[in-house]
Formats: C-alpha cells, structure tokens, sequence
C-alpha cells in the first residue's frame, strides 16, 4: 500500500484498555487491527535518549500536545544506516531542539543481540506489519485518531523517510510531510 493509500484509508488499532501489549494482528476487517492485552512493562529504554518505546505513551502525548508521532524502526545493534543516522542526525543538539518543537518521539527497535520485552517485540512487529516496513532504518510521521466509541485507532500518515545525511535534510523533509 502507498503512503498516500495508507493515509486515506488509515490503520484501524483495536484497543482493549486492559493494557499495553500488541499481541499480533488480526485480519477481522480488510484494515489491519491490533488487540492489546494487558502486561507488565518491563524496564526499558530506548537507545535513543529523549524517545519513547511504547506507543500508548507516544499517543498519550500526542495528544496531548498536538504534536504528531516520529516512529524510528531501526535495528540499533547491527542496522549501519541506522548507526549513521543516529550518529549523524538523532544524537545531535541541533535535531534534539527540533523534535523537542515539532514531534514525539518513538523508537521501534530490532535488535538482534540486545533484550527487548515481549510486550515491545510484539508491539513493534505489529506496527512494522501495519506500515509494511521492509528496510532499515525508516521513519514514518504520524497522528492518532482514537474513537472513543470503538476504542479503535486511526492513523493518518504524513509521510515517510529513511536515511539522511544531515539535521537539515532530515527535519526539512519531514517539515514538508507537516504541509501535505
């Protein structure tokens, strides 16, 4: 699906408030679905100082600052382009100051040597499933919409970006993704 079709049609998350834990996906609609069930979330951090790793934290705030969703998928301990971007770009002040300004920050992370919780793996894997991420390192720009009816999610992509060189590529190409 293309950004611009994931976009239009959104990504339905079926949210059981019993907790946090993405358990899979479930084909119950033509959209993807998650089913969260409640567990415990162990201590972890993300590689990232300053970026969340649970997504329910990443919409509480989004929501409440207005601010849309950055979502790294990376593979922090093995991923070079990854290394490099976060080397070049997300551990630099200059990029820091920007995203404290414009975005959340969420780090989806698949290591291969480091200890992620279950309740992370099966978060992220469903979130890499639902955005079709095939390649590291990518970045999609989001929002949630939740229905407090259904207690279901929509997302509303505003883009996507991989790898950059610099702050300034980076934050203006997900600047223009503010505009569309």
């Amino acid at each position: 699906m293309s950004e611009i079709g994931l976009k239009k049609t959104g990504i339905i998350f079926v949210i059981l408030f019993s907790g946090l834990n993405i358990s899979g996906l479930h084909a119950q609609t033509s959209q993807p679905t998650y089913v969260v069930q409640e567990k415990v979330v162990d201590t972890y951090a993300a590689e990232n100082p300053g970026w969340l790793v649970n997504v329910d934290e990443a919409y509480a705030l989004s929501k409440k600052t207005g601010k849309p969703i950055m979502a790294n998928f990376t593979g922090s301990d093995w991923c070079g382009w990854c290394k490099r971007l976060t080397a070049n770009v997300f551990s630099q002040d200059s990029f820091k100051e920007w995203a404290e300004k414009n975005v959340i920050l969420l780090e989806l992370d698949f290591p291969r040597k480091k200890a992620v919780p279950e309740n992370i793996k099966a978060q992220n894997a469903g979130l890499q499933q639902a955005f079709q991420v095939s390649g590291f390192p990518t970045v999609w720009v989001f929002k949630l919409n939740k229905d407090e009816a259904t207690n279901q999610f929509t997302v509303d992509a505003l883009g996507k970006t991989g790898f950059t060189n610099t702050v300034e590529e980076f934050t203006s190409g997900v600047e223009q993704m503010f505009k569309k």
